[in-house]
């Protein structure tokens, strides 16, 4: 009997390679991203040998855009967007707009049609979440004011995408492309019903899917099967994603990233997040296995002027609008340095809208080619713009006034007003860190009418505090400038609430050089560092999983602790 193996042979060849190029790209310290693609480029049709079945891989391609965008509503948060709005929002849009203006003046030059020019420009405008995720997380920065705001900055690059995911169909027919534009409705009656198809569906998810996915997952829950809870969340995000394409005329897309950001709601949702995470990384790399099958390899040599162009916008005018922009809004050269690195690549989204525009009829594969190989180099090149960051900032610190002056700007924020209470200055507890752990102390505090001096990297997070009548300072605790603000040198205390394990010996060493008679507290989530830092005298070292066993045994011995025999009358 013969059996139509193409599906198999395309995941077989899709897996392997991409194994292979992805395990070679990890071991040169580049993403393994790029090993994937490279594993497309091998397996597709512009490259002798194997060629897979570029129509199933298409198919394969569609459900890991539906996984990928689900695991990035699944993890996206309202809370920290907002706690870096003031940046991250303004400075997205206008990043955007001139990269976006940049991509659609050279396409323009080149002789490309409006459409093509257009979906060019917003290819080269959005950059990789994934790709950042992994190199802050490489750097330890992740849970910096730095890493907050480029996170921030990428949150909104992403939803601004999505808008235009959404917006382009219809506008296909009016760009030169293939779409419903095309038809006798008038244009805005064609944007006007898309909008409306789009509000119905995010308002049916708001009402009816907040409700009915945590309970399903409950559901699911409470019958103690693995394999069912990772089902209902695969199926969930899937099921959402096809019906919002067909009963509404959403993309895949914006369907299943609403499903993850409904499903983020849901006290599962960590748990969601975890069982569905191996089919989404697998479905991922077909994604990208089937994107780099797209790519003519033969474009480096055909054309390298435009291709070192596209990598100029990517790299260079991206980081240097980046740039200015983070500095005319008046943040340290430290952070616009690492925002303008964190731009200076494309992804992902790039490769979603450049296929949705190849669909339309608006892009071609040249251009798609182009975008590919901008990719392929600023995702290749970003670990090594990343490392440039520091000596960049050490020598213009060394050799520019005007450096000096971006870096130790005047911050209304950065030090106590001067109307500030005594009590604040003498004998105060200096708590470092307002998140979580760090917001519970500082309420306790207040209760027991205890005097402290907040110190925190968000300013906007110090300026909600400052209305509020708390006494708080912006800036890293790590530099010394920041506790001698927090008057450090007379405070009884200084409590570290946050989990900043490169910067946590900084703190503690500059704080015992102002006062060495301070008591230190501080918090670790990792074993080892925990014994080392004991070791070290440095102070007192509470770690999360000691103080967890330490409370649950505690109400334990409470419930079961044998109470005492009163004498009979």
């Amino acid at each position: 009997m013969e059996h139509d193996v193409a599906l198999i042979t395309t995941l077989a060849a899709a897996f392997g390679f991409a194994l292979i190029f992805g395990f070679i790209a990890e071991r040169l310290k580049v993403p393994a991203l790029v090993g994937y693609l490279l594993a497309g480029i091998v397996i597709g049709p512009a490259t002798p040998g194997f060629v897979a079945d570029i129509s199933t891989a298409s198919q394969l391609s569609e459900i890991g855009v539906m996984l990928l965008m689900f695991g990035v509503g699944l993890h996206f948060s309202m809370d920290d967007l907002l706690s870096v709005k003031r940046i991250a929002l303004p400075g997205a849009v206008v990043q955007m707009s001139l990269a976006t203006v940049l991509g659609l003046g050279i396409g323009l030059w080149w002789g490309w049609s409006m459409g093509a020019a257009l979906i060019f420009g917003l290819s080269l405008s959005c950059a990789s979440t994934v790709v950042l995720l992994k190199a802050l997380e490489s750097r330890g920065i992740l849970e910096s004011m730095n890493g907050r705001i480029a996170v921030g900055w990428l949150v909104v690059e992403d939803l601004a995408t999505v808008l235009i995911l959404v917006l382009l169909p219809p506008l296909a027919g009016v760009l030169g492309g293939s779409g419903p534009a095309d038809g006798a409705a008038p244009l805005w009656q064609t944007i006007g019903r898309t909008l409306l198809e789009v509000a119905a569906f995010i308002a049916l998810m708001l009402i009816v899917g907040r409700r009915a996915l945590p309970w399903l997952l409950w559901q699911v829950a409470r019958t103690g099967s693995r394999e069912l809870f990772t089902l209902a969340v695969i199926a969930a995000a899937i099921s959402i994603a096809y019906g919002a394409a067909q009963l509404f005329s959403v993309s895949f897309a914006l369907g299943a990233f609403f499903a993850g950001t409904v499903m983020r709601n849901s006290e599962f949702s960590h748990r969601a997040a975890e069982e569905s995470l191996p089919l989404r990384d697998a479905f991922s790399v077909l994604f990208f296995v089937s994107v780099g099958m797209l790519f003519d390899p033969a474009i480096l040599l055909e054309q390298p002027l435009q291709v070192l162009a596209v990598v100029a916008i990517i790299i260079i005018g991206k980081s240097i609008a980046a740039l200015g922009l983070v500095l005319a809004l008046r943040y340290p050269l430290n952070t616009a340095l690492t925002v303008a690195a964190s731009l200076a690549q494309i992804g992902e989204f790039s490769f979603i809208l450049a296929g949705l525009g190849l669909s339309l009829g608006l892009f071609s594969t040249e251009g798609m080619s182009l975008v590919l190989a901008g990719a392929l180099i600023s995702i290749a090149l970003n670990p090594f713009v990343f490392a440039a960051v520091e000596p960049i900032r050490q020598w213009a610190l060394r050799y520019s006034a005007l450096a000096r002056n971006l870096e130790s700007r005047e911050d209304p924020y950065a030090q106590l007003p001067m109307s500030t209470e005594r009590k604040y200055l003498e004998g105060q507890v200096v708590l470092v860190g307002y998140g979580r752990v760090g917001r519970r102390i500082a309420e306790a505090m207040q209760e027991m009418d205890i005097p402290h001096v907040i110190v925190e990297q968000n300013r906007e997070q110090v300026e909600t505090l400052r209305k509020t009548g708390k006494a708080a300072v912006s800036g890293n605790a790590a530099e010394p400038a920041v506790l001698i603000q927090a008057h450090i040198a007379h405070a009884a205390m200084l409590v570290i609430a946050t989990p900043d394990a490169i910067n946590l010996r900084q703190m503690a060493d500059t704080a015992r050089t102002l006062n060495p008679g301070i008591e230190i507290v501080l918090r670790t989530h990792n074993e080892d560092e925990s014994e080392l830092l004991r070791k070290e005298g440095i102070g007192t070292v509470f770690l999360g999983e000691e103080e967890l066993a330490h409370g649950m045994t505690k109400h334990v011995l409470q419930r079961f602790a044998p109470r005492p025999v009163t004498a009979a009358a």
